[in-house]
């Protein structure tokens, strides 16, 4: 199969793959954010922070979303560090975030080992605007590399930015899920055909654009809806490629 996917804590998942398994680490950890002040920050849910209460649907909470700044820069770079062991040298992490949570994540992925590379921009057409403010319709992507890179390997070009809507209605599966498609262009980060890892699986988008792009995925994701959202969604997307190679081959 071209996918793993395991449901547990990540550190302890993690702690078991050996050294030099994956090209890239593309992963959305909890932001801990999503506050005004520190109360609103540590003491509500994700589900409290990141959905509204006329929402027409419900979607399963999930935890790691109650700590501080300083907590979680400390979590942050005890699994980078961890995720650096597995990457091979020349392999690249994403890691998105958003404003607030920008400097500690820049600061955590550097201590955690890697070489802080840049900072890509999601912008979300839909993000409500704030009279008298400006719209806050980027969340951002800080990426590095575990050293040098050699371009000749992935010979991409791909852009700072990216827009596109989250998912609504049906089919978004999870609180925070990002869209499948601006994930299959973060995921050519990593060479075609090599491993994508992402330990904060989720719903499993990344993994399905992994997929969809021909790479091949290892998720972890420690909430067992979610985790089962996602192996429904990764299984689904092999019979589809599978089925389109059949046709290929046929015609």
């Amino acid at each position: 199969m071209p996918f793993s996917l395991h449901q547990g804590d990540a550190l302890s998942v993690l702690s078991d793959l050996p050294d030099d398994c994956v090209d890239s680490v593309i992963t959305d950890p909890p932001y801990n954010s999503g506050g005004r002040t520190a109360k609103e920050r540590t003491s509500r849910s994700a589900k409290q922070k990141y959905t509204s209460a006329d929402a027409q649907h419900t979607l399963p909470d999930f935890t790691g979303e109650n700590m501080d700044q300083r907590s979680y820069g400390f979590w942050l770079t005890q699994i980078m560090t961890e995720a650096h062991r597995l990457t091979k040298t020349g392999g690249t992490a994403l890691l998105f975030t958003d404003w607030r949570q920008l400097p500690v994540t820049t600061d955590a992925i550097q201590a955690a080992g890697w070489l802080w590379r840049g900072v890509l921009a999601w912008h979300k057409p839909q993000a409500r605007p704030q009279k008298g403010r400006f719209t806050q319709n980027c969340e951002f992507v800080v990426w590095a590399s575990k050293g040098a890179i050699d371009g000749f390997r992935n010979p991409v070009y791909l852009p700072g930015m990216y827009s596109a809507s989250q998912p609504s209605g049906s089919a978004r599966r999870h609180i925070t899920q990002k869209p499948v498609e601006v994930m299959r262009e973060l995921v050519k980060i990593c060479p075609d055909g090599g491993t994508v890892l992402d330990f904060c699986a989720g719903s499993g988008s990344t993994g399905v654009a992994a997929l969809l792009e021909g790479r091949d995925f290892i998720g972890v994701e420690k909430t067992e809806q979610y985790a089962a959202v996602a192996a429904d969604r990764l299984t689904e997307t092999i019979r589809e490629t599978l089925a389109q190679d059949d046709l290929v081959l046929t015609a």
